[in-house]
C-alpha cells in the first residue's frame, strides 16, 4: 500500500510540469489566435518587424529569428571550447589549492545578475568592440554574443567538470598502465568517457544563451534586422518581448503578435530538449 501510494505521488510531480508546460502552450494560442484573423498568418513571414507604424505596420518574425539564432550560435562557439577546457584543466590538472581558489570565482560568475553582465558588456565591453574592430557601434550581435557566452561558461563548466570526476579512477590507472601520457589520457580516455555529462552540459548553457532576456536587451542594439554579420546590431526574440509587452496595447495585433513570437521560442527550446534528449541517449548507449 505504502509503494503504491509513494509511486502515484511520484507520476503525480511528474506529470505535474508537464501539464504545466501544456497549459503555458495552451495560454499562448488563446492569445495568438485572434492574429490568425487580422491581420493574417502571412504577415508573420515577413523580414521586417515595424509593429508600432500608423502607416504600414510588419509583423515579419524572420529579424527576430534570425538575430536569436546568430547571438546563440556564436555564443556556443565561443562558450563550448572555452568551458569544456577550463572544466578538462580544473578537475585534471589544477592543484587542489588551484581548484579551491578557481570555483569559488566560477560560481560567483554564475551567480551574477544578468544586468550586471548588460551593464559590463554596455560600459566596458563595447567601446573595445567598437575600437577593435573599427565599427560605428559597438551594440553588435558580437557583444551580446560574447555577454551570453561569459552567462553560459560556468554551466558548462561545473557541469563538464563534475562528468569529468565522476569517470572511475580505473580507467585513467588502466591508461597510464598501458604507457600513454597524461593528456593522452585525458582526451583520449576521460573525456569520452565523460562525454555524454560534458554534452549535457552544452545543451544546458544553450539554453542559457536562448532564454536571456535583459543582457542581449542591453548590448545588441535591438535593431531588427535580417542579417548574418555579427557586426551588426540585431534583435532578438526575447528582446523584443521584453521590450515590447509592457507597452502594448491589450487584444491589439501587435499584442497577438508578441504571443506569436512567445510560441516560436517555445518551439525552438522544445527543439533544443529533443536534441539533446536524442544525443544523450546515444552517446550514453555508446558508453
Amino acid at each position: 500500500m505504502k509503494e503504491k501510494i509513494v509511486k502515484y505521488i511520484l507520476v503525480s510531480a511528474a506529470s505535474t510540469s508537464i501539464i504545466i508546460v501544456f497549459l503555458i502552450f495552451l495560454f499562448l494560442i488563446k492569445e495568438a489566435v485572434p492574429f490568425i484573423e487580422d491581420p493574417g498568418m502571412s504577415h508573420l513571414f515577413k523580414s521586417k518587424w515595424n509593429p508600432v507604424s500608423f502607416f504600414n505596420e510588419s509583423f515579419g518574425l524572420l529579424p527576430l529569428i534570425t538575430g536569436s539564432l546568430l547571438v546563440t550560435f556564436m555564443a556556443t562557439i565561443i562558450a563550448v571550447p572555452f568551458g569544456v577546457i577550463a572544466a578538462v584543466y580544473i578537475s585534471e590538472i589544477a592543484g587542489s589549492r588551484e581548484r579551491e581558489t578557481l570555483k569559488p570565482f566560477i560560481e560567483l560568475l554564475a551567480g551574477l545578475p544578468s544586468v550586471v553582465l548588460g551593464f559590463f558588456g554596455l560600459i566596458v565591453l563595447s567601446p573595445i568592440i567598437k575600437e577593435l574592430f573599427h565599427l560605428d557601434s559597438g551594440l553588435s550581435a558580437l557583444t551580446g554574443a560574447v555577454i551570453l557566452a561569459m552567462m553560459a561558461v560556468p554551466t558548462i563548466i561545473s557541469v563538464s567538470e563534475d562528468a569529468i570526476r565522476g569517470v572511475p579512477l580505473a580507467y585513467k590507472q588502466a591508461s597510464m598502465a598501458l604507457g600513454a601520457t597524461k593528456l593522452q589520457t585525458i582526451w583520449r580516455v576521460i573525456v569520452p568517457a565523460s562525454l555524454s555529462g560534458i554534452i549535457a552540459a552544452i545543451m544546458l548553457g544553450i539554453g542559457r544563451v536562448i532564454g536571456e532576456t535583459m543582457a542581449v536587451l542591453m548590448v545588441t542594439g535591438n535593431a531588427p534586422l535580417v542579417t548574418l554579420n555579427p557586426y551588426e546590431s540585431v534583435r532578438t526574440m526575447t528582446a523584443t518581448i521584453a521590450g515590447e509587452m509592457g507597452e502594448v496595447p491589450f487584444g491589439s495585433a501587435h499584442y497577438s503578435a508578441l504571443f506569436w513570437v512567445g510560441i516560436v521560442l517555445l518551439l525552438m527550446t522544445f527543439c533544443l530538449v529533443v536534441i539533446s534528449q536524442k544525443v544523450l541517449k546515444k552517446y550514453s548507449f555508446e558508453a
